[in-house]
């Protein structure tokens, strides 16, 4: 007995079974406000572009407050210098300024030799620099200066430009060291000049592009590269240097093959040598050198900055108050840029030395002037005293300060458990830096990253949502086994935008998830109402030819009435017109009503050609993923508005932002066949809308040109 045949909800009820009855109460579609279409919903909410701010216009006004602000905001000391608190805060920034400066003395010069510099360029690189990002600085807790990395990345540029001589008995290290220092001063002021270009048009947002994986992997190999280029001090060896990709492997291995085979029978100690008391004078750049650093100088700017400012925003976030990245960039740059002129090497901020400045007490940007000025004391009268200082002691100095960095192997673990692309990222980054050197790996890294990204957007995750009962919420079928499919629509999401790299990858995978072959069913759809079309065009071709027959035959057996009236002549011109009628005509008026005359009672092309029709009437799209929309985009869409047409499945889509929406009308997306009344405030809008009109939009047309 089927369910007409019920006599009452109780019998009905009896039909069912309880999952049956449980179906039918959650399809129960109502809103409690109307349904809000796109064109419903700019109305009501009175939608409008958002107006374009034109901050050019700002920059250039010219006031007394306009300058004032600029001076304030450029020079950050003027803010808070005057507002300090100095009971509370002067005895902790002077505890943690000389802290600071006692770890970094040896540290200075230890990475003076990282960079292959005279050590007492180590001291000038942690007294200049650190006294003018004191004046523009915005972060309280950082210590610049020298730094493992940075000084690292400066030897090797600092090895490729000013190498050492073939034959050690031959070395002029006075000239060496003077060639040396010149190099790595012009790539510092080079440096500079990037970073203050790059702040002052806003363009510290680069660093989002260092991933935190790809920083610490990276830090973390140059870590490795640090600790073996400080092996030759530690053994006492004297190696030719090495630069460029797999460099790092070579150390290892004269290093190896001189300290394993006794090559070197030696005792004596490499110390410090002399150490010149006072500054040296300024001097101006070689500017000849800048075609040859232009590259290293870009890299080292970024790295300095990614270092600086990530650290900046951990204290900044940890002790409440705000780091302006752009400031930062600058601060960091004028203290290149003017230590360069004063013979310093690039610096950024070190992590062991501001762990430091934070846990004595340090509260503000006097704890980095305290220590510079406590090295200029060091640089004055006290660095004879280090003129003894072993080497070994320097590298052991330098050894023990990569622990922590060193400690970030651990993160292969750690990241294997969370997020394996993060950890690619890690793998990649370490070896690459690793074998190619640190400027060339960073690089690589960099495009790997990217790289990646596009990869992942291409392979996002795609879902038919379901509603789950009792709520207008409507999640993956697949992942909640409660959320049931509406019958008759489905509901397609994609986890990312749809743009140029995955809009084939939306459509094919929109179509397998259907369940239904579209492709399919509209090539056998042409091929059929083809195959109809060439029929009838036939049977037409042969009813025109047996009139054409009867026409003769009947002209040859009747005459004609020269009496007939005027009017009887023109009635029969007129017959005599429809008779003759061009096949031709008549074929594009077969043509043109061909799909009208396959139409089954119900109005379905496709269930009188005998084909399978589709289960659902209605394909709703949330795109509440999509960001932004290219043209490719645009594209897809269309098309996918074309094709299910085709199989007679309506096509919606829901939950665009309004920057989308905009990007679609300046698209041209909407015309007469796609209007906004295709697009819904909300997926369960679209649903309600598409159960209560099951067929296409009545006033809207079918047919979409396919892009």
């Amino acid at each position: 007995m089927g369910l007409a045949d019920a006599s009452g909800p109780r019998d009905t009820q009896a039909l069912l079974s309880a999952t049956q009855a449980m179906e039918l109460r959650r399809r129960d579609y109502h809103m409690e406000r109307p349904l809000l279409n796109q064109e419903h919903l700019e109305e009501l909410g009175r939608w409008g572009s958002a107006p374009r701010t034109r901050q050019w216009r700002t920059w250039l006004q010219c006031s007394h407050a306009r300058a004032r602000a600029l001076l304030l905001q450029h020079l950050p000391v003027l803010v808070w210098l005057p507002r300090y608190p100095v009971r509370d805060w002067l005895l902790g920034d002077l505890l943690s300024g000389l802290s600071v400066a006692i770890m970094q003395l040896p540290q200075g010069l230890a990475y003076a030799l990282l960079a292959g510099l005279p050590p007492v360029f180590g001291l000038y690189s942690s007294f200049y620099p650190v006294f003018i990002y004191f004046l523009f600085g915005t972060s309280r807790h950082i210590s610049v200066g020298t730094f493992a990395v940075m000084s690292v990345m400066v030897g090797s540029v600092t090895e490729s430009l000013a190498p050492q001589a073939l034959n050690d008995s031959m070395i002029n290290e006075t000239a060496r060291d003077a060639a040396r220092v010149q190099v790595a001063s012009t790539l510092s002021v080079l440096v500079g000049l990037f970073q203050v270009g790059l702040g002052l048009i806003h363009f510290g947002f680069v660093v989002t592009y260092l991933s935190e994986p790809l920083v610490r992997g990276y830090t973390t190999a140059a870590a490795v590269q640090v600790f073996v280029s400080q092996l030759k001090y530690v053994f006492g060896l004297h190696l030719r240097s090495h630069s460029g990709p797999l460099s790092l492997i070579y150390l290892i291995g004269a290093t190896g093959i001189s300290y394993g085979m006794g090559l070197k029978h030696r005792f004596d100690v490499d110390v410090v040598g002399n150490i010149p008391a006072g500054l040296v004078p300024p001097a101006a750049p070689n500017t000849q050198l800048f075609s040859k650093l232009v590259g290293s100088a870009f890299t080292i700017a970024v790295v300095g900055f990614a270092i600086a400012i990530s650290l900046g925003k951990i204290f900044a976030l940890r002790h409440g108050y705000r780091v302006d990245s752009n400031q930062e960039l600058v601060a960091l740059g004028l203290s290149n840029l003017i230590g360069g002129i004063f013979q310093c090497f690039p610096v950024s901020c070190s992590m062991s030395r501001s762990l430091v400045q934070e846990s004595t007490g340090g509260n503000s940007q006097v704890a980095g002037a305290i220590s510079s000025l406590f090295i200029l004391l060091i640089i004055v009268k006290l660095g004879e005293l280090f003129h003894d200082l072993p080497k070994a002691v320097l590298a052991a100095i330098i050894i023990v300060n990569l622990k922590g960095m060193l400690r970030q192997l651990s993160d292969v673990r750690s990241l294997w458990k969370a997020n394996q692309a993060d950890l690619l990222i890690w793998l990649v980054t370490f070896m690459a830096t690793i074998l190619l050197n640190l400027d060339l790996g960073l690089v690589v890294a960099v495009i790997f990253s990217l790289v990646l990204v596009v990869v992942r957007t291409q392979m996002p995750h795609y879902s038919v949502l379901g509603q789950v009962p009792d709520t207008d919420i409507y999640r993956d079928v697949a992942e909640y086994s409660e959320a049931k499919e509406v019958l008759g629509v489905k509901v397609f999401r994609s986890s990312a935008t749809v743009y140029f790299a995955n809009a084939e990858f939306y459509s094919d995978a929109l179509k397998q998830r259907c369940g239904v072959d579209v492709d399919f069913l509209i090539s056998q759809k042409k091929k059929l109402l083809k195959k109809r079309e060439q029929l009838k065009l036939k049977q037409l071709q042969k009813e025109e030819k047996l009139q054409k027959q009867a026409a003769s035959s009947k002209g040859a057996s009747v005459s004609i009435n020269v009496n007939t009236s005027l009017e009887d002549m023109k009635s029969n011109n007129v017959e005599d017109c429809k008779m003759m009628m061009s096949p031709g005509d008549k074929m594009e008026d077969a043509t043109a009503n061909g799909q009208e005359d396959s139409k089954a009672p119900d109005g379905s092309i496709l269930k009188a050609l005998g084909l399978p029709q589709p289960d659902f009437h209605s394909l709703i799209l949330d795109l509440g993923a999509l960001s932004f929309v290219d043209t490719v985009c645009l594209k897809s869409l269309k098309n996918i508005f074309h094709d299910f047409r085709e199989i007679e499945v309506e096509v919606y889509m829901a939950a665009c932002h309004s920057p989308v929406v905009s990007q679609l009308e300046a698209g041209h997306f909407f015309d007469a066949s796609i209007t906004k009344k295709h697009l819904f405030a909300s997926v369960h809008d679209a649903v309600t809308f598409a159960l209560q009109h099951p067929r296409p939009v009545p006033d809207s047309p079918v047919s979409v040109t396919r892009l």
